[in-house]
């Protein structure tokens, strides 16, 4: 059995789970790299990463891709809940199907891999689990309700979580990336287009499309390698941070919301987002 550590990374065929399935296997550990589009994973296993199909909001999948590699390793030392994507559009025009798409995949996914590997981390009493929330767990912007509800929730369960697990030895940490060159503001900004381009949003909504869809939003993002490069610090820590939040606007956002009273902050996020206070 290997002694390298044994780690397992969601959301793996771009972006941050990708450059963390590299920075973790780059580091000696034995990577299994989970996604629904394994197809896209090619060349992660051409380094040597293990690709596992896998759906967070399928039952069957998760306990597959778990069961394997136990048999395949022992154990599972460290979980990195990735997987996830941004929805976004009005509360009064986002299907209540969708919001529950959103909670299925963003939470109650990670919620239920938690579950499947704490008895094997906790038999070991010892392992690493990494929920990769977001600055928006942290803050708001228009039109990103059910999106950061997601996100705020995952936070409150890490930090309930790591209270639980601490006795077993068991780390818990988030991460709360800021703007990462990804796909992420792609998708967003396609769901927000479908559900409110059109009625009493429509002004709101062309403004954030706009901002999440220019070109200058995508030079400022941070390189998904430095998330990666992030985890990988934080999982190998003797005694790593709670949290750590990092790339494109995460701290100096976190802390104006922190300081500001709430209408300030809602100025602020409307200016930056391009957001008018005039309906249509």
């Amino acid at each position: 059995m290997s002694a390298s550590k044994i780690a397992l990374v969601t959301g793996a065929s771009s972006g941050i789970g990708e450059a963390t399935a590299i920075k973790l296997h780059e580091a000696g550990m034995v990577v299994y790299a989970a996604a629904r589009r394994v197809e896209r994973m090619n060349g992660l296993e051409l380094l040597g990463i293990v690709p596992i199909a896998m759906d967070v909001t399928d039952e069957d999948s998760m306990k597959a891709g778990i069961e394997r590699i136990i048999a395949d390793r022992g154990r599972i030392d460290i979980l990195v809940n990735n997987a996830g994507y941004g929805s976004y559009g009005a509360l009064e025009d986002v299907p209540i199907a969708e919001a529950r798409e959103q909670f299925d995949v963003n939470v109650f996914g990670a919620a239920r891999l938690i579950q499947l590997v704490l008895p094997h981390m906790r038999s070991r009493r010892s392992g690493s689990i990494v929920n990769i929330t977001s600055m928006g767990g942290k803050i708001y912007s228009p039109l990103g309700g059910w999106y950061h509800a997601t996100k705020f929730a995952l936070e409150a369960l890490s930090d309930c979580l790591r209270m639980e697990v601490s006795p077993f030895g068991i780390d818990v940490i988030v991460i709360e990336p800021g703007g990462v060159k990804s796909e992420w503001s792609g998708i967003a900004a396609e769901k927000l287009r479908t559900v409110s381009s059109q009625g009493p949003y429509k002004s709101q909504s062309d403004a954030v499309v706009g901002t999440l869809s220019s070109e200058s939003t995508q030079k400022r993002s941070s390189p998904p390698e430095l998330i990666g490069k992030t985890i990988l610090e934080a999982v190998t820590s003797k005694r790593p941070k709670t949290r750590y939040a990092v790339g494109f606007g995460a701290k100096p956002l976190i802390f104006m919301k922190n300081r500001l009273s709430d209408r300030a902050f809602d100025s602020l996020m409307k200016r930056a987002a391009g957001v008018s206070n005039a309906a249509n």
